[in-house]
């Protein structure tokens, strides 16, 4: 199975309503979808969705080497493609090395007759997944607390899910206690909140919000202080039952250490900053050996990554909500995106990623090297 072209599409994506965060607000998605065909007929797609506040590197960066990268596939088997990624140059434009692997992860599984997730889990085993690999638990994704309605928080509540998730550190700390108190009061037994500070607090201010929310129903927080470090969140972890999870400081932080130490609960997964899936899942792998429980967030990804990303969360099959509910943010997307149902996102039940491309997508063919 050689590939026999490949192709981009450049896309940019509007967001139905801003995606503020403490570091700042976006209000569109851009990146690229790969396409590659081979000579045998098969067709599959990767996803290149750089976000820079993410740990990526920028979008142009980003399509530059995706194209060159790409390039170099055309006329290569697929197999031989993905080993020749593990290169020290590909790390640099994480992003683009991801779409590439998708891709190619995508036409492997494909050829083997297994859904992505089961090929992820082991690509030499010949059995399938679970009975119900493909209903992935998810968190609600409401934005930030400043701007959720109680009428948001309420509907969330109706479509089943079990942890909502709320940006915060935007506002005074006493300002979103109070708000998270309102919000609380709304929530039926059994759902919790999840929160995502964007290392928006001093030490001193983290602690004094974990102590006064510590009565709340919070499943987790990511990313509360503003200049992270080891010690600092060992020690705010021991002080709060409430999960610490960590996510774009890991690019920061010894990663060998923090695992070592079990510094933090949790650890946020992302395979465009991981540089592709297999990279996510080797990182999922070592954190779950060391104790820490992962979750596979996207930053608001088009409907391929997105789907990856639900394949990725099925393989560790966790048991966790993760964080893939966000293609509702999007007012228009590269292609079908995943249904979200009870909670559950639920993922195409095919060969390979299952990803379908909208229609009147225009992709640019590209020369071999």
């Amino acid at each position: 199975m050689k590939i026999a072209a490949a192709a981009v599409h450049r896309y940019c994506l509007p967001l139905r309503a801003r995606w503020l965060t403490a570091t700042g607000a976006f209000t569109q998605r851009r990146g690229c979808l790969l396409r590659l065909d081979t000579d045998d007929g098969a067709r599959a797609y990767g996803d290149c969705a750089p976000l820079p506040a993410s740990g990526t590197e920028t979008p142009a960066e980003a399509e530059s080497a995706l194209r060159a990268q790409a390039r170099r596939l055309i006329g290569r088997p697929a197999s031989d493609a993905l080993a020749a990624l593990d290169n020290p140059a590909s790390r640099h434009a994480p992003a683009a090395r991801c779409a590439i692997e998708m891709a190619l992860l995508d036409l492997l599984s494909q050829h083997a007759g297994r859904p992505l997730a089961a090929y992820l889990q082991d690509p030499r085993q010949a059995a399938g997944p679970a009975a119900d690999w493909r209903a992935v638990p998810v968190n609600a994704a409401l934005g930030s607390l400043g701007e959720v309605t109680d009428a948001a928080v309420l509907a969330a509540c109706g479509e089943c899910f079990c942890v909502l998730k709320l940006k915060v550190g935007v506002a005074a700390v006493d300002r979103e206690i109070d708000r998270l108190r309102q919000i609380a009061g709304l929530l039926p037994a059994g759902v919790e909140l999840r929160l995502d500070a964007n290392r928006a607090w001093t030490a001193g201010a983290a602690e004094r919000f974990l102590r006064s929310c510590a009565d709340l129903p919070i499943d987790m927080i990511e990313e509360p202080l503003a200049e992270p470090r080891l010690d600092q969140l060992q020690a705010l972890q021991a002080s709060t039952p409430i999960a610490i999870a960590v996510d774009e400081s890991t690019a920061s932080l010894d990663l060998d250490q923090l695992l070592r130490t079990r510094t933090v609960r949790r650890l946020v997964i992302k395979p465009t900053r991981s540089g592709g899936l297999l990279p996510a899942i080797a990182i999922a792998r070592r954190a779950a050996s060391a104790g820490l429980e992962c979750i596979v967030t996207s930053s608001v990804d088009s409907a391929c990554g997105v789907i990856a990303a639900g394949h990725l969360a099925a393989a560790l099959d966790n048991r966790r909500e993760h964080g893939l509910a966000t293609s509702a943010w999007l007012s228009r997307d590269t292609g079908v995106p995943p249904t979200i149902a009870a909670g559950r996102l639920m993922l195409p039940d095919v060969c390979g990623l299952g990803f379908s491309p909208g229609d009147g997508l225009v992709f640019a063919n590209l020369d071999p090297c």
